[in-house]
C-alpha cells in the first residue's frame, strides 16, 4: 500500500511538471455565436460560410456587413523561466564532494578486529544496591 501511495504521488507530480512547461494552442472557429470546431493539434475545418459568394445572406444584419465566420485562437504558454542546470561545479564544490564520499565509504567498512577490549576487565564492584536502598523500582 505504501508503495503505491508513493507511486501514485511521483506519477501526479511528473503529470504536473509536464502541463506547467508545456504549451498548446487551442483553435476555434465560430459561425455567428456558435461554435463550429475546435482542435488542439491542426487547423479547424470552416463551415464554408466565408467562401460562399453570398456573404450578406446572414440573419442578423449588423453581420451582414462583414463575414458571419470568426477564427479565435487560444494559446497556453508553458513556463520557461526553469533554473538552470548546476552540473557544473566549482573546484571547492568538487572537494567537498570527494571528502564527502570518501569519508562515508569509510564509515560503512567492516572492521577486522574481533577483540572485544573490555572482556578482560571485572565489572565495579556494587556496594550497595540503590533501587533497594531507595526502594525505587520500574514497573
Amino acid at each position: 500500500m505504501k508503495q503505491f501511495f508513493y507511486k501514485s504521488i511521483a506519477f501526479f507530480l511528473a503529470t504536473v511538471v509536464l502541463m506547467t512547461t508545456m504549451s498548446f494552442t487551442i483553435d476555434m472557429h465560430y459561425c455567428g455565436d456558435t461554435m463550429v470546431d475546435f482542435s488542439f493539434f491542426q487547423d479547424v475545418e470552416t463551415c464554408g460560410m466565408e467562401k460562399n459568394p453570398e456573404v450578406g445572406t446572414c440573419q442578423i444584419p449588423e453581420m451582414s456587413r462583414k463575414s458571419c465566420c470568426s477564427d479565435e485562437q487560444l494559446v497556453m504558454e508553458g513556463q520557461d523561466d526553469l533554473k538552470d542546470n548546476h552540473s557544473i561545479l566549482t573546484f571547492e564544490q568538487q572537494v567537498f564532494v570527494a571528502s564527502f564520499t570518501y569519508s562515508y565509504i569509510n564509515r560503512l567498512e567492516e572492521t577486522t578486529s574481533k577483540e572485544v577490549v573490555f572482556f578482560d576487565h571485572v565489572p565495579p564492584f556494587v556496594k550497595r544496591d540503590v533501587q533497594v536502598w531507595h526502594q525505587s523500582f520500574l514497573i
